[in-house]
C-alpha cells in the first residue's frame, strides 16, 4: 500500500519549477535582446574662428560676402528681385564707429541703384534718350565753379540712360547724378523720398541720403551699410558691367576718365572712391581671394579715411588677413560628439560626425540648432551609422551622418545570466 509522502510531492514541484526555469530562464537570457543602450546628447566645441579681417580703426568700416547669383538672373535689374540671393545677411566683420558719416560719391551708387529699381535695364541695352534742358546745363555750371567733379553738357544734348549712369558711376559726375534723379523721378527731392525709403526695404536703417551726389553732409552712412551697397553693385548686372567695361569716351566722343579704379593688383575692384572735408576718403569696393584654385568674394565700405596713403595701407592689410583668413570652414567637424551611448553593461561610444561639412569663406559662423536623430542602438562596431545630425549654419541646413567612434560589444553569457531583468524586460518591450 502506497503511503502519501508531502516531502516528495515538494521535491517533484520543486524540481519541476528548477527544470522549467532552467528551460525558460536560460534561453531568455541567453538568446533575448539586449536592452537598448542610454542616449546623453551633447554639443561639441564652436569651431575655431579664421584670421580675423584687418579694418581701419578710424571712421567706419565693413565688409560682407558675396554668394554666387541664381543662374537665371533675367534682364530685370532691380536689387530686390535678386540682389539678396547673392549676399550674405550678416557682414564678415565691422570696424570704427557706429555713427553714420558723410558718405560723399558713395550716394551716386545709391542713385544708380534706385535708378536701375524704377527704371530696369538690360545689359547691353541703351534705354531711353533724355534730352538735356536748362537745368542740367545749369547744374553742370554750377557744380565746376564749386570746384565739384562734372561731366561737361549743353542743352539739348541726347543722353541715354547708359550713358548717364556710365558718367555719373565713371566720371562721378555730380550733374549726372541730378538729372538721372530728375529724369527717373520727376524732382531731386522726390528722388530722395524714394532713395531713403528704399535704404529702409532694404535693411540700410542706419543710412540716409539728402541729394543724389552726395555733396551733402548730410548723406551720411554705416560701412556696414556702405559695404551692402557695394555688394548691390556688384551684383547689379548694369552697374557690374559698366564698372567692368569703361568707356573712354561718352555723347560727341566726349573723354570720361574712370575714377572707381583702385588697387586692382590687389585684387580689388573699386566702385566708388571720393574725397569729403567732411567725409575724408570714402571708398566701395570688392575684392577677391583665390585660394587652392577656389575664389571668395566680398564687398566693402571705408568711410572717413583721412588721406589716401591711409586707405592703401589699410587696404593692404585687409587683402593680407584676406589671404591668411579664407579657408575651409568647419560647419561640422569630423569626430565632433553629438551624442553618447552608454549601454547596461557599461560600455560607451560616442555619435560622431563621420562626413565632415565645410564652407569655404572667411570667418566660419557657428552652427546652430542641431537637430539629432538617432537609431535604437544595442551593439555596433565602430563605424557604424547610427543616425544624423542637421544644423543651421551660413543660412542653411547642413546634414552630416554619425557614426560610432567605439565598438559597443555583446556582454557575453556570464552578464546575460546575472542580470536577468534588464534582459527580461528588453524581451517584453521587444514582443
Amino acid at each position: 500500500m502506497n503511503r502519501f509522502r508531502p516531502g516528495r510531492v515538494i521535491g517533484i514541484l520543486v524540481g519541476t519549477l528548477v527544470i522549467l526555469g532552467v528551460g525558460v530562464y536560460g534561453p531568455a537570457t541567453l538568446l533575448g535582446p539586449l536592452p537598448s543602450a542610454t542616449v546623453t546628447l551633447s554639443t561639441p566645441d564652436a569651431p575655431a574662428a579664421a584670421s580675423a579681417p584687418a579694418l581701419p580703426a578710424a571712421g567706419t568700416s565693413g565688409i560682407l560676402a558675396l554668394t554666387p547669383l541664381p543662374a537665371d538672373t533675367g534682364t530685370d535689374s532691380s536689387p530686390a528681385d535678386g540682389a539678396s540671393a547673392g549676399l550674405e545677411a550678416d557682414p564678415i566683420a565691422v570696424a570704427g564707429g557706429t555713427d553714420p558719416l558723410p558718405m560723399a560719391s558713395a550716394a551716386k551708387i545709391i542713385t544708380a541703384l534706385v535708378v536701375l529699381d524704377a527704371k530696369p535695364l538690360a545689359v547691353g541695352e541703351s534705354g531711353p534718350a533724355h534730352s538735356l534742358v536748362t537745368a542740367d546745363y545749369q547744374d553742370y555750371l554750377d557744380y565746376t565753379s564749386a570746384g565739384a567733379r562734372t561731366v561737361i553738357v549743353f542743352p539739348g544734348e541726347s543722353w541715354t540712360q547708359r550713358e548717364l549712369l556710365q558718367a555719373m558711376i565713371l566720371g562721378s559726375s555730380n550733374n549726372h547724378a541730378d538729372t538721372l534723379a530728375r529724369w527717373a523721378f520727376g524732382s531731386v527731392e522726390a528722388y530722395v523720398t524714394a532713395a531713403n525709403a528704399w535704404l529702409v526695404e532694404n535693411g540700410m536703417v542706419d543710412s540716409t541720403v539728402a541729394d543724389a551726389n552726395g555733396l551733402s553732409d548730410d548723406s551720411a552712412g554705416t560701412g556696414a551699410d556702405l559695404a551692402r551697397i557695394a555688394g548691390l553693385a556688384a551684383i547689379n548686372p548694369v552697374v557690374a558691367d559698366i564698372i567692368a567695361n569703361p568707356a573712354s569716351s561718352l555723347v560727341n566722343q566726349r573723354g570720361v576718365s574712370n575714377t572707381t579704379a583702385y588697387l586692382p593688383e590687389l585684387g580689388i575692384t573699386g566702385i566708388s572712391r571720393s574725397y569729403t572735408d567732411a567725409g575724408g576718403v570714402c571708398f566701395l569696393f570688392t575684392a577677391a581671394v583665390t585660394v587652392n584654385e577656389a575664389t571668395f568674394t566680398f564687398a566693402g565700405g571705408f568711410l572717413g579715411e583721412p588721406d589716401y596713403d591711409t586707405l592703401t595701407a589699410d587696404l593692404e592689410a585687409l587683402m593680407a588677413s584676406a589671404t591668411a583668413g579664407v579657408t575651409e570652414l568647419p560647419v561640422l567637424a569630423e569626430g565632433d560628439t553629438y551624442a553618447t551611448f552608454t549601454t547596461a553593461w557599461g560600455d560607451t561610444a560616442g555619435a560622431v560626425v563621420g562626413t565632415p561639412r565645410t564652407r569655404f569663406g572667411w570667418q566660419a559662423a557657428v552652427p546652430t540648432g542641431a537637430e539629432v536623430a538617432l537609431d535604437d542602438v544595442t551593439t555596433g562596431r565602430a563605424g557604424a551609422k547610427v543616425g544624423r545630425v542637421t544644423v543651421e549654419a551660413f543660412g542653411q541646413s547642413v546634414t552630416s551622418p554619425l557614426e560610432l567612434d567605439d565598438s559597443l560589444v555583446d556582454p557575453g553569457p556570464g552578464w546575460r545570466l546575472l542580470h536577468p531583468i534588464p534582459v527580461i524586460g528588453a524581451l517584453i518591450a521587444a514582443r
